[in-house]
């Protein structure tokens, strides 16, 4: 839907929709949210809060557009083709690091650290094995981060590990075929790895050196709003957030009633998505203020430093600058 037909309410919550003019909720309009997602389970909240009717429920209409990389969905935001969007920190990190104003992050969803990780086949038992091997991983993405941070951390040099580009649904077909010999990935080509016979799990997330200091992992969601639809709409994004931590609450609370309608958005089969749910830690909307001000938002700062030590980015960025607690 064009950007011009969107009706934009300023009175969505359910309570005080009810109150305007005595109007009953289901005779007014919806405010639409353009939302960008993908399979991954940091949109679980969106869809299921979507699906399970949640956001009708706030008044919200989502419009679900699907992307295959974080950096494409950040692409639609700054754009203004997405009003909110799941994504992967690095990949805002870096518009950070160019002066990109266009968004804020409003909300951390969960950690994930136990469905990303380095998967080997061959034996190999440590990060220092690794030498001589060729790692698939995709660029620029959180896995290829943290292979870059094991390998830094095991004592390898860059040139004794050969790190190549391979597109994320593209790595357990090269990993089947005997082309690359470890595998940096996630969820759900992390469960589809692992599975492949003689396949193990090297290191996860929680093997980052930031993990244990601050609880980072090498590329954590966050939930961000484009600003401009944020300043037009404060309480559609309000309204939109309450819907979004009642997911959560069900993902946390009851893993097996949420994995049901997930499994149409990944295909994944019924055990592997209630293992993919139960592979994050959900947060809810109260811990969200602790969250956007305390140590965490300091660990995505030293986060973003590390991917200039990395050469990832140019510069490290103020992350706190882009940080908006008004909505939860």
């Amino acid at each position: 839907m064009a950007f011009s037909r969107r009706v934009f309410l300023h009175t969505v919550a359910a309570g005080s929709a009810v109150a305007v003019a005595g109007m009953p909720l289901t005779a007014l309009a919806a405010t639409q949210v353009k939302y960008g997602g993908s399979a991954w389970l940091g949109h679980y909240p969106a869809y299921l809060a979507m699906t399970e009717g949640f956001l009708k429920e706030a008044g919200i209409e989502q419009d679900w557009q699907s992307f295959g990389t974080s950096s494409s969905r950040m692409s639609a935001v700054m754009s203004g083709g997405v009003d909110i969007a799941c994504t992967g920190i690095v990949s805002a990190l870096a518009l950070m690091a160019r002066g990109a104003k266009q968004f804020s992050v409003i909300a951390i969803p969960e950690n994930f650290g136990r469905v990303e990780g380095l998967m080997v086949r061959g034996g190999v038992k440590s990060i220092q094995e690794l030498k001589g091997k060729k790692v698939g991983v995709t660029f620029a993405s959180s896995a290829h981060l943290l292979v870059l941070d094991l390998i830094a951390k095991a004592g390898l040099k860059p040139d004794e590990v050969t790190v190549l580009n391979v597109p994320a649904p593209e790595l357990p077909a090269a990993m089947q075929a005997g082309q690359i010999d470890a595998a940096g990935a996630w969820t759900p080509q992390f469960d589809a790895i692992r599975k492949q016979p003689g396949v193990t799990v090297l290191a996860d997330d929680t093997q980052f050196s930031l993990y244990q200091s601050n609880k980072v992992t090498p590329g954590p969601d966050v939930l961000v709003v484009r600003r401009a639809f944020a300043e037009k709409n404060p309480e559609a994004v309000k309204a939109y957030l309450s819907a979004y931590f009642k997911a959560t609450a069900l993902l946390r609370d009851k893993p097996e009633q949420a994995a049901g309608p997930l499994s149409k958005l990944t295909n994944l089969s019924t055990e592997d998505q209630l293992a993919a749910v139960k592979g994050a830690d959900w947060y809810s909307q109260a811990q969200q203020a602790e969250l956007l001000k305390g140590p965490y938002i300091e660990g995505l700062q030293k986060l973003a430093e590390l991917l200039v030590s990395h050469k990832q980015i140019d510069k490290a960025p103020t992350v706190k600058e882009w940080i908006d607690t008004s909505f939860v």
